[in-house]
Protein backbone atom coordinates (compact mmCIF):
# COMPACT_ATOMS: atom_id res chain seq x y z
CA UNK A 1 0.00 0.00 0.00
CA UNK A 2 1.47 3.38 -0.93
CA UNK A 3 1.18 6.68 1.11
CA UNK A 4 -0.32 9.84 -0.48
CA UNK A 5 2.14 11.96 -1.34
CA UNK A 6 1.58 15.77 -1.45
CA UNK A 7 2.40 17.66 -4.35
CA UNK A 8 2.60 21.44 -4.46
CA UNK A 9 1.90 22.34 -8.21
CA UNK A 10 1.30 25.30 -10.29
CA UNK A 11 -2.19 25.67 -9.83
CA UNK A 12 -2.46 25.19 -6.41
CA UNK A 13 0.34 28.21 -5.74
CA UNK A 14 -1.37 30.04 -8.16
CA UNK A 15 -5.07 29.34 -5.99
CA UNK A 16 -3.58 30.15 -2.91
CA UNK A 17 -1.87 33.52 -4.41
CA UNK A 18 -5.28 34.55 -5.88
CA UNK A 19 -7.01 33.80 -2.78
CA UNK A 20 -4.29 35.29 -0.65
CA UNK A 21 -5.21 38.51 -2.89
CA UNK A 22 -8.93 37.96 -2.64
CA UNK A 23 -8.90 38.37 1.15
CA UNK A 24 -6.79 41.47 1.16
CA UNK A 25 -8.56 43.54 -1.23
CA UNK A 26 -11.66 42.28 0.37
CA UNK A 27 -10.35 43.18 3.98
CA UNK A 28 -9.23 46.87 2.27
CA UNK A 29 -12.57 47.44 1.08
CA UNK A 30 -13.84 46.48 4.68
CA UNK A 31 -11.26 48.68 6.79
CA UNK A 32 -12.40 51.79 4.31
CA UNK A 33 -15.99 51.72 4.35
CA UNK A 34 -17.87 53.25 6.73
CA UNK A 35 -19.36 51.40 9.37
CA UNK A 36 -23.31 50.25 8.84
CA UNK A 37 -23.75 50.97 12.77
CA UNK A 38 -21.99 54.43 12.60
CA UNK A 39 -23.84 55.77 9.86
CA UNK A 40 -27.42 53.96 10.89
CA UNK A 41 -26.62 55.77 14.56
CA UNK A 42 -25.61 59.21 13.09
CA UNK A 43 -28.64 58.81 10.24
CA UNK A 44 -31.05 57.91 13.40
CA UNK A 45 -29.93 61.29 14.96
CA UNK A 46 -30.07 63.60 12.04
CA UNK A 47 -33.83 62.17 10.75
CA UNK A 48 -34.80 62.94 14.30
CA UNK A 49 -34.28 66.59 13.55
CA UNK A 50 -35.19 66.64 10.23
CA UNK A 51 -38.34 65.01 9.92
CA UNK A 52 -41.96 67.23 10.25
CA UNK A 53 -44.37 65.28 10.41
CA UNK A 54 -48.31 66.67 9.14
CA UNK A 55 -50.40 63.80 9.49
CA UNK A 56 -49.75 60.56 7.80
CA UNK A 57 -46.99 62.22 5.64
CA UNK A 58 -43.38 62.36 6.74
CA UNK A 59 -41.21 65.25 4.99
CA UNK A 60 -37.55 64.35 5.13
CA UNK A 61 -34.86 67.13 4.67
CA UNK A 62 -33.26 66.26 1.60
CA UNK A 63 -29.73 66.49 2.76
CA UNK A 64 -30.47 62.97 4.50
CA UNK A 65 -31.68 61.67 1.31
CA UNK A 66 -28.51 62.76 -0.52
CA UNK A 67 -26.08 60.88 2.45
CA UNK A 68 -28.68 57.68 1.92
CA UNK A 69 -27.51 57.91 -1.95
CA UNK A 70 -23.90 57.77 -1.37
CA UNK A 71 -24.20 54.64 1.49
CA UNK A 72 -26.58 53.15 -1.02
CA UNK A 73 -24.31 53.61 -4.00
CA UNK A 74 -21.47 52.29 -1.72
CA UNK A 75 -23.45 48.99 -0.90
CA UNK A 76 -24.76 48.57 -4.36
CA UNK A 77 -21.07 49.09 -5.57
CA UNK A 78 -19.68 46.33 -2.73
CA UNK A 79 -22.56 43.70 -3.66
CA UNK A 80 -21.97 43.86 -7.25
CA UNK A 81 -18.05 43.23 -6.35
CA UNK A 82 -18.93 40.42 -4.02
CA UNK A 83 -21.26 38.81 -7.22
CA UNK A 84 -18.07 39.22 -8.90
CA UNK A 85 -15.29 38.06 -7.17
CA UNK A 86 -17.60 34.92 -6.16
CA UNK A 87 -18.02 34.16 -9.94
CA UNK A 88 -14.45 34.27 -10.44
CA UNK A 89 -14.07 32.23 -6.84
CA UNK A 90 -16.41 29.30 -8.85
CA UNK A 91 -14.49 29.63 -12.45
CA UNK A 92 -11.25 29.39 -10.55
CA UNK A 93 -12.14 26.32 -8.84
CA UNK A 94 -14.21 24.32 -11.32
CA UNK A 95 -12.30 21.13 -12.21
CA UNK A 96 -13.28 21.33 -16.10
CA UNK A 97 -10.62 24.71 -16.28
CA UNK A 98 -7.80 24.17 -18.67
CA UNK A 99 -4.48 25.77 -17.58
CA UNK A 100 -4.78 28.97 -19.99
CA UNK A 101 -8.45 29.28 -18.59
CA UNK A 102 -6.97 29.42 -14.85
CA UNK A 103 -4.57 31.96 -16.06
CA UNK A 104 -7.17 34.33 -17.14
CA UNK A 105 -9.39 33.93 -14.40
CA UNK A 106 -6.64 34.74 -12.25
CA UNK A 107 -6.08 37.44 -13.98
CA UNK A 108 -9.03 38.91 -13.91
CA UNK A 109 -9.13 38.23 -9.95
CA UNK A 110 -6.23 40.21 -9.95
CA UNK A 111 -7.48 43.15 -11.94
CA UNK A 112 -11.17 43.23 -9.86
CA UNK A 113 -8.57 43.87 -6.89
CA UNK A 114 -6.92 46.31 -8.34
CA UNK A 115 -10.32 48.19 -9.19
CA UNK A 116 -11.03 48.06 -5.75
CA UNK A 117 -8.36 49.56 -4.02
CA UNK A 118 -8.23 51.83 -6.18
CA UNK A 119 -11.68 52.81 -5.88
CA UNK A 120 -10.92 52.80 -2.07
CA UNK A 121 -7.60 55.39 -2.32
CA UNK A 122 -10.02 58.07 -4.97
CA UNK A 123 -12.69 58.30 -2.70
CA UNK A 124 -10.44 59.19 -0.05
CA UNK A 125 -8.07 61.15 -1.72
CA UNK A 126 -11.01 63.39 -3.41
CA UNK A 127 -12.58 63.94 0.16
CA UNK A 128 -9.24 65.25 0.73
CA UNK A 129 -9.92 67.59 -1.63
CA UNK A 130 -12.41 69.21 0.74
CA UNK A 131 -15.81 67.14 -0.52
CA UNK A 132 -18.13 65.96 1.40
CA UNK A 133 -18.86 63.27 0.07
CA UNK A 134 -17.90 60.61 -3.42
CA UNK A 135 -18.28 57.15 -4.98
CA UNK A 136 -15.53 56.05 -7.54
CA UNK A 137 -16.72 53.52 -10.29
CA UNK A 138 -13.89 52.02 -11.98
CA UNK A 139 -14.30 49.52 -14.86
CA UNK A 140 -10.73 49.72 -15.97
CA UNK A 141 -11.22 51.59 -19.00
CA UNK A 142 -13.89 54.41 -17.80
CA UNK A 143 -13.83 55.91 -14.22
CA UNK A 144 -17.19 57.68 -13.19
CA UNK A 145 -17.00 59.85 -10.15
CA UNK A 146 -19.75 61.38 -7.84
CA UNK A 147 -19.46 63.98 -5.70
CA UNK A 148 -21.39 65.66 -2.97
CA UNK A 149 -20.88 69.50 -3.46
CA UNK A 150 -22.73 72.59 -3.81
CA UNK A 151 -21.41 73.52 -7.22
CA UNK A 152 -18.40 71.57 -9.03
CA UNK A 153 -15.80 74.67 -10.83
CA UNK A 154 -13.42 73.88 -13.29
CA UNK A 155 -10.01 73.94 -10.76
CA UNK A 156 -11.69 71.12 -8.39
CA UNK A 157 -13.05 69.31 -11.74
CA UNK A 158 -9.26 69.31 -12.86
CA UNK A 159 -8.30 68.20 -9.56
CA UNK A 160 -10.48 65.07 -9.45
CA UNK A 161 -9.54 64.66 -12.43
CA UNK A 162 -5.50 64.78 -11.62
CA UNK A 163 -6.70 62.44 -8.85
CA UNK A 164 -8.29 59.53 -11.27
CA UNK A 165 -5.69 59.68 -13.60
CA UNK A 166 -2.65 58.98 -10.97
CA UNK A 167 -4.28 56.51 -9.44
CA UNK A 168 -5.74 54.71 -13.04
CA UNK A 169 -4.52 53.99 -16.12
CA UNK A 170 -7.61 55.58 -17.87
CA UNK A 171 -7.71 58.27 -20.42
CA UNK A 172 -8.98 61.64 -19.54
CA UNK A 173 -11.45 61.32 -22.00
CA UNK A 174 -12.96 58.69 -20.11
CA UNK A 175 -13.49 60.27 -16.67
CA UNK A 176 -17.24 61.21 -15.92
CA UNK A 177 -17.51 63.34 -12.86
CA UNK A 178 -21.26 63.56 -11.58
CA UNK A 179 -22.19 65.84 -9.00
CA UNK A 180 -25.11 65.56 -6.46
CA UNK A 181 -26.31 68.31 -3.78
Amino acid sequence: MKKPSVIIGKKQIIMTCLTLMLAIAVYINYTTAPKLSDRSEAAAASEMNDIVSYGDTEFVNADAAGTDYFAQARLDRMNNRDEAVQTLQTMIGGGDVSDDEMVVNALDAVQVSKLIESEGTIESLVKAQGFADCVAYLDGESAKIVVKTEGLDKAQAAAIKEIILGETDVSAENIRIFEVK
